[in-house]
């Protein structure tokens, strides 16, 4: 196997194991508080109010997650996410230990190799590029 294709496939890897834990391990939950009954309580850190805060972390977690999954529009998908692991390490664990600020930068980081590397062959991105 080449270098390239191991690169290829360790990209598919990483977006279908980052995609699947941040939607099911994070958006869900989020998704689930924000359309469910219950008094929605969540940090504000730009001010907007609790609700649309939510909101754009369930936008992030849920649908840009399932896009990397698919390996569609993967940079653009990135962007969101990356955001939204800055604003959760930095402004909501940055006085927790580091155990806590772990995830996040997890999380942070390999959406930055996403973002820089792209999805690889093994996504529509690709198939969409060379059918052009």
């Amino acid at each position: 196997m080449t270098q390239e294709k191991k690169t290829d496939l360790a990209l598919l890897l990483l977006r279908l194991y980052v995609g699947f834990a941040m939607f099911y391990g994070h958006g869900l939950r989020k998704f689930n508080k924000l359309f469910g009954d219950e008094e929605i309580t969540f940090a504000d850190p730009f001010g907007l109010g609790p609700v649309p805060s939510l909101a754009l972390a369930v936008f992030a977690e849920v649908f840009c997650s399932i896009l990397i999954m698919l390996g569609l529009f993967t940079r653009l998908s990135t962007i969101p996410l990356i955001i939204t692991m800055l604003v959760a390490w930095l402004m909501v664990h940055i006085s927790d230990p580091f155990g806590d600020q772990e995830l996040p930068v997890f999380y942070l980081v390999s959406y930055v190799v996403l973002f820089l590397q792209g999805a690889g062959w093994y996504s529509i991105d690709s198939l969409m590029n060379r059918k052009q």
